[in-house]
């Protein structure tokens, strides 16, 4: 996949092009089914398959106080788009400059006058531009003299398929689902476990004293975790090598009476054995087993984190 990083004026225009925009976080089911749209559309008129996004969420720039956290960083964002089957992503630099840019400038700078588009897919629901003053309609106003259709789907269901009263997929509702702890359903909607990314950093040693040594990850503060609470998943080292791992999110209370700081995320490595300090590595969340506790005794934790290891052995198949 092609990857064009819009910062500043677009140096030449690129091949005709079927376009959809957004901020694609999570690159979810409902995205996919998007960009499947997408790709049928290009084929029946040959030219590439192109998704429009941003480098940071625009809520970030125009609203940061109630901004979302994140699904998925840009480098994930980038992969998972690859793995759709998009041939070219332009990544465009949202700033506060680009915030205040009409939505007409944005069509044609961006969709013409970079990406040559010929045909604009997008949510019904639509909006974008300064004070969200564009939408699927004046895409359409503007594509009807500028040379490209628009076609604006409605959202999708868990099956893939458009919503009707049930459940539908966006990332607002992985969110919502992932802030209940509920990993399992989140997963449905992603069409894979969460994932995060992070470096292993030195903590205060406490697992490896309890018999129970810990990859502690910094993970980055927009990015969106689960509820507190243990969970089994994987865990991939920064060479590809994939363990089982049984993880700890929160604030220990068995040890602290208030929350420290940013919850914790601890990895205890099944079968392993070895160096991780400074690695960058990726945690996938497969299921939630309990919530946090506070354990009135140091053999009672223990005792907990021998079941919880062993569930989690039981729960995941070896990679």
């Amino acid at each position: 996949m092609q990857v064009i990083h819009g910062v500043g004026p677009c140096p030449t225009p690129s091949d005709p092009s079927a376009v959809t925009i957004g901020a694609y976080d999570g690159v979810h089911l409902g995205h996919r089914a998007v960009i499947g749209e997408v790709r049928e559309l290009a084929s029946r008129l040959g030219v590439q398959t192109v998704v429009v996004t941003f480098d940071k969420h625009p809520a970030m720039v125009v609203r940061p106080d109630s901004a979302p956290r994140l699904l998925c960083d840009l480098e994930q964002k980038l992969e998972l788009l690859a793995d759709a089957g998009v041939d070219t992503t332009y990544v465009v630099h949202f700033d506060e400059e680009r915030a205040a840019e009409t939505a007409e400038a944005f069509v044609d700078e961006v969709l013409v006058g970079c990406l040559s588009a010929r045909a604009v897919v997008v949510g019904e629901d639509f909006h974008f531009g300064h004070r969200r003053g564009g939408n699927v309609d004046l895409l359409r106003a503007m594509g009807a003299t500028r040379g490209f259709t628009v076609e604006g789907l409605a959202l999708v269901g868990v099956d893939g398929k458009p919503a009707t009263d049930g459940p539908n997929v966006s990332s607002t509702a992985i969110r919502t689902l992932l802030a209940d702890g509920d990993v399992t359903a989140a997963a449905a909607l992603l069409g894979r476990p969460h994932e995060v990314r992070g470096v292993v950093e030195h903590g205060d040693k406490r697992g490896r004293e309890l018999g129970f040594p810990t990859a502690n990850l910094q993970i980055p503060p927009e990015i969106q975790l689960p509820a507190d609470g243990i969970y089994a998943g994987w865990f991939e080292r920064a060479d590809g090598t994939v363990h089982r791992t049984a993880m700890s999110l929160g604030h220990r209370p068995t040890f602290y009476d208030r929350p420290q700081g940013a919850p914790l995320l601890e990895c205890n490595l099944l079968d392993f054995a070895g160096d991780l300090y400074g690695e960058a590595v990726k945690v996938r969340f497969v299921q939630r087993l309990r919530g946090e506790v506070k354990f009135e005794s140091i053999e009672g934790l223990t005792d907990q984190m021998r079941a919880d290891v062993e569930q989690t052995r039981s729960i995941l198949i070896e990679p």
